[in-house]
């Protein structure tokens, strides 16, 4: 990995104060008395970006015209965060800016608060696709990221009354967005159902409608890399977005339905799909953004060319596969080669195979993506055809690897029966040149049990990149207090572009007057985190507290529910007088996360966490030693606040069921202890940082499988331990539901029934773990030199890292000269 130093700034403080005032003046149009927040950070952004804009073109220019093959990344979501500091930190302005705007007279922060944080992505994979597009840029790798410029973002969350989740619009577009440039010049047209016909031997796809796909283009710079690639998002447009006639004779409404039915392909990140009609936009999303994607991929290495030579599109670019979303992909590929271009099938699928690899993310079944044949022939008729063709050309392929006729079966990419569907996790396996896992045990899974037939037969396409964040928003800019007591330590600040020089910090867990340092600074990121709590949600959160913390998607493997159960059963204690309230380590639990929509347990898993809250805040019998809070509408922001003031991060997911993780690396690297299962990335955080640096409970991977091979009765952990039984008893009694004994019912009876991700059976060995936990928490010296040596040896954890590993493993491929 190679060392850089910082960015210098273009410009001075006088010189971007003047910038500011001509933006404001030019493109505002006010004054320097009459600007708002707003506007200065609109101005502020304009100006930045024109410091991108030279690197931007000589990175596109240097893409196309030389001999190092592109990346392009393939992902539904991106969340990338705010723009403007991490623009700023990339460029070297941060003090520059901060500087003109107070001469300006007006406060950074809220200058930079001014700035909505687009919601285009859900979750962990959406974060991880907006750092590694960071790292492709910070290391110089000519690279693309296409998605899909969703006018709305994942909902809004908030909790009414009851402590139920609400979904509410995230209209992420409502004010000025400078960052966007939307280039109706490049547009691609995309086009959905009709029929296939037989013309001069040839099949024909005669499409019934179709969409204007119109890009909007962010700029990704890189940090000290001089490098600025692309984020091109595409935006549904109809061509035919109004009817006069039909307007004239006062139909209002249907003269804009073709616009409507257009824009709803980008409308909204995953529509939800329970619906058929729900299904049908997903699927309209996924062709969407992939079928522009490669038609502009096309555009772009062969300009001005009609029918450019093909063969060599896997040496101008290789795309990689986020999840399954677009997998669509492939078909459409080759549909572009043997339809559009006269290519025959054999070299089409030369072409393709070696064009696209698959990342996988997940280990449960039911995640990974299937299609109904009947949806895919109603929507993409001709790539129901290819992808029958794929399947057949695949089954006699694996006749010549294999003769067991169950296993070939098994790997059917299309199924046999009355509602056949397609395997989009399969047609990737086969499509693709490699498969890879996110961390080292999910790989391994991977391999061994979600795809095990296609590993056996095909064991050279499967190989393993770890997961990684990018240091530059997620410490540097997240934990400024941070990052300068790294770099004093260390003495150079090149540990931005090379993360394993924290290394460096090894010895100095032994040095007291560090170890003091860095508790300080622990502290000032608390005390600024409750601030912020304060203004933002309204709530008092004690900083002279543990501040312990369960941020991530609200699902029932991820055990949020374990956490809850732990906590109530804290409480229980304490009310009964089991345990003696003086005598409790203060600790404020923080949890974080939105489910989704139609996810009936896990929104009652919410309901539960902010009741629980409710009831334990309010209990002077606490003392204030146990607070709960549950601050709505976790984003980029929200982490950037929280993740540097955690002491103690929960990664508690059952053990096989997590695929890596990326905030178990975030905590780790912000100098927060780790309790959790060996699971996803936690493994390889645990090798890393140390055993006796880790807080280790519950069972393996193989544990599990016995217990489930076994028969899991989860009743009998109830009645073994009678904290959980206390636990369990106070929801059903409907202490934390006003009296009400159905409210949480459904909860209840699935854990003593069903649990089916062994919350019950994990529960005393977490519970257990809590006296280690706090225990050491009373030795503040030992706590902290723990929590130093987690960020010295998280180092590996870069995206700069995963991104070498993708470029060496899987892309073969390198940075532009």
């Amino acid at each position: 990995m190679t060392e850089q130093t910082a960015p210098k700034s273009p410009v001075t403080t006088e010189q971007f104060i003047e910038e500011i005032k001509e933006q404001l003046k030019y493109n505002q149009g006010v004054t320097v008395e009459q600007a708002t927040d707003a506007d200065v950070y609109v101005a502020s952004s304009l100006a930045v970006r024109r410091h991108l804009m030279d690197s931007w073109a000589t990175t596109q220019k240097d893409t196309v015209e030389g001999n190092t093959k592109a990346v392009g990344y393939l992902s539904a979501e991106f969340l990338m965060g705010k723009q403007l500091r991490n623009a700023l930190l990339n460029l070297g302005m941060l003090s520059e800016f901060d500087d003109a705007v107070k001469a300006l007279g007006h406060d950074p922060q809220l200058v930079v608060d001014a700035e909505y944080e687009p919601g285009l992505g859900n979750g962990g994979l959406g974060r991880l696709a907006a750092c590694f597009i960071d790292s492709l840029a910070s290391l110089g790798v000519p690279a693309f990221g296409y998605g899909i410029q969703y006018k709305y973002g994942i909902f809004k969350q908030e909790f009414d009354a009851e402590g139920k989740q609400v979904e509410r619009p995230d209209y992420w577009l409502a004010n000025e967005e400078p960052w966007g440039h939307i280039d109706y010049n490049r547009s691609q047209k995309v086009s959905f159902g009709g029929e296939v016909v037989e013309e001069d031997g040839k099949k024909v796809w005669k499409p019934a409608w179709s969409v204007r796909a119109v890009p909007v283009d962010y700029m990704v710079p890189g940090y000290a890399s001089g490098r600025v690639n692309t984020l091109r998002l595409w935006s549904a447009k109809s061509y035919d977005e109004f009817d006069l006639l039909t307007f004239n004779k006062s139909e209002y409404l249907d003269a804009v339905k073709p616009q409507v039915e257009a824009e709803n392909i980008s409308k909204i990140l995953y529509p939800e799909d329970s619906t058929p009609q729900g299904k049908r936009l997903r699927l309209e999303q996924q062709y969407f953004f992939v079928a522009a994607s490669l038609h502009d991929a096309i555009r772009v290495f062969y300009p001005g060319q009609d029918k450019p030579d093909l063969t060599t599109f896997p040496n101008k670019i290789t795309f990689q596969l986020n999840d399954t979303h677009p997998v669509i992909g492939i078909p459409e590929l080759m549909r572009i080669l043997i339809d559009e271009y006269g290519y025959d099938w054999n070299t089409a699928w030369d072409i393709t195979t070696k064009t696209f690899n698959y990342t996988c993310h997940t280990l449960l079944p039911e995640a990974l993506e299937v299609w109904p044949v009947d949806l895919i022939n109603e929507l993409l008729p001709r790539h129901m055809q290819i992808i029958n063709e794929i399947n057949d050309h695949f089954l006699e392929e694996l006749k010549g690897l294999t003769r067991d006729k169950e296993r070939i079966n098994r790997m059917r990419i299309v199924t046999e029966g009355d509602y056949p569907q397609v395997r989009m996790a399969y047609l990737a396996t086969a499509g693709g040149s490699h498969v890879n896992g996110v961390a080292a045990l999910h790989s391994q899974l991977l391999k061994d049990v979600t795809l095990r037939d296609f590993s056996d037969l095909f064991p050279t396409k499967f190989t393993n990149v770890t997961n990684g964040v990018t240091p530059r928003r997620f410490i540097r800019l997240a934990n400024p207090r941070l990052s300068a007591l790294i770099t004093e330590g260390l003495g150079t600040d090149k540990w931005l572009s090379d993360l394993e020089l924290l290394q460096g910090l090894v010895p100095l867990a032994d040095d007291d007057e560090f170890v003091k340092k860095f508790a300080e600074v622990k502290h000032a990121n608390k005390v600024a985190f409750a601030n912020f709590a304060k203004d933002r949600y309204g709530f008092d959160a004690n900083p002279d507290t543990m501040f312990n913390t369960m941020v991530k998607r609200l699902h029932e493997y991820k055990r949020q529910s374990l956490k809850i159960l732990a906590l109530i059963a804290r409480y229980a204690a304490i009310k009964n007088g089991t345990i003696n309230v003086d005598d409790v380590l203060p600790r404020t639990v923080f949890f974080g996360a939105k489910a989704a929509p139609g996810y009936y347990m896990a929104k009652l898993t919410i309901q539960l966490i902010n009741n629980v809250a409710r009831v334990v805040n309010n209990d002077p019998d606490v003392k204030g030693k146990l607070a709960v809070h549950f601050p709505a509408n976790y984003n980029v922001r929200l982490a950037q606040h929280l993740i540097p003031a955690t002491e103690l991060d929960e990664q508690i997911s059952q053990a096989g069921k997590e695929a890596s993780g990326t905030g178990n690396m975030k905590f780790a690297l912000n100098g927060a202890l780790t309790v959790g299962t060996l699971d996803g990335a936690n493994v390889e955080i645990r090798e890393r940082v140390g055993a006796e640096n880790f807080f280790l409970f519950g069972m393996t991977v193989d544990e599990v499988d016995a217990l489930y091979e076994e028969g899991y009765n989860p009743a009998k952990y109830y009645e073994a331990d009678p904290r959980l039984k206390m636990a369990i008893d106070m929801i059903s009694n409907g202490t934390f539901s006003n009296g009400d004994r159905n409210t949480y019912a459904p909860l209840v009876a699935d854990w003593l029934t069903k649990d089916y991700f062994m919350t019950l059976a994990d529960f005393t060995s977490y519970a257990d773990i809590q006296y280690q936990i706090e225990d050491l928490y009373r030795n503040p010296m030992e706590w902290n030199r723990k929590a130093i040596l987690n960020v010295a040896n998280t180092g590996f954890f870069s995206s700069d890292r995963s991104i070498e590993d993708y470029l060496e493993r899987i892309w073969h491929t390198g940075p532009l000269a």
